[in-house]
């Protein structure tokens, strides 16, 4: 019997997919292996039960959207957890994360964690500013929690940040169902212990949301991340947007170019000098990845 259903968690080649009320356990065919297409956790797919209740994952349906690590899909949300205590998060990182979900069409929410620690208002006011949906949250007291819920309802939704700012932390107080494992900050390295070690979709206020690994699987320094393209870069830093298409030369890649239309809103405090600065960074690494 055939059944459509969404893929939930997956671990040592085994699928678990959601089918209407029934968790199934499935095999993938290995017509996949031979295309070398890997099934990943937020998938729609088709599956052929078999009578001993487990399931045979026949079918991939057209995806909205792919990452590469964390190994997810057709997600709606990116719920980037940030931190002003120690780790202190790095706003290079914080930036390539929200790049990479705008370019895939998908929202990215930022969530800055330890607020009762230090309130990171540096942080806060400049992602408001680029107009990215940002919450002051703490694990601890609950702060932003609620508001959080009501961003999550009815989304396919993954939580993502560097290792130690309190992804699981949040999930638990989120939902102490999730009994996931918190982990404790190292103090010599001055970062948390990796605590995650698979990618799984939990029910949460009405939506769908994965704890993810750190921000180390992004790093494209090393040519290891995901692939970002340098011409369409410029439109996943929304306040660039306004500005795009009107620079005085086509074709301007907004780095030092004269009559830029973006360097112009740099200079008049339209745009932060931070998030120009990533954008350049990234910029670059993309122009020498990409194959002239």
């Amino acid at each position: 019997m055939k059944d459509e259903g969404v893929i939930r968690k997956a671990l040592s080649g085994f699928y678990y997919v959601q089918c209407g009320e029934d968790l199934v356990t499935c095999r993938a065919r290995g017509k996949f292996r031979y295309q070398k297409i890997t099934p990943l956790v937020g998938d729609r797919v088709v599956i052929t039960r078999q009578s001993d209740g487990t399931g045979s994952l026949t079918e991939i349906l057209p995806r909205r959207n792919a990452f590469q690590r964390p190994a997810v899909a057709n997600i709606d949300q990116m719920v980037i957890i940030a931190s002003g205590a120690i780790p202190v998060s790095d706003p290079f990182l914080l930036d390539r994360i929200i790049s990479l979900a705008e370019g895939k069409g998908c929202e990215p929410i930022l969530c800055i964690n330890k607020w009762d620690l230090v309130p990171a208002t540096d942080l806060l006011e400049l992602y408001q500013g680029a107009g990215i949906p940002t919450l002051a949250v703490s694990a601890k007291t609950g702060q932003g929690l609620e508001e959080l819920r009501g961003m999550l309802a009815g989304k396919l939704s993954a939580f993502t940040g560097n290792s130690g700012v309190g992804k699981s932390s949040i999930l638990n107080a989120l939902d102490p169902a999730f009994a996931l494992a918190t982990g404790e900050i190292s103090e010599k390295l001055g970062r948390g212990r990796h605590t995650t070690r698979h990618v799984e979709f939990f029910p949460v206020a009405g939506g769908l949301i994965a704890d993810t690994p750190g921000f180390s699987s992004f790093d494209n320094e090393k040519g290891g991340g995901e692939p970002m393209d340098k011409d369409t870069l410029a439109e996943t830093f929304r306040e660039f947007r306004p500005y795009l298409g009107q620079c005085r030369f086509v074709g301007c890649a907004h780095v030092k170019e004269a009559g830029c239309a973006v360097l112009a809103a740099v200079e008049a405090g339209k745009i932060s000098p931070s998030r120009h600065r990533s954008y350049v960074r990234l910029y670059e690494q993309a122009k020498a990845s990409q194959p002239w």
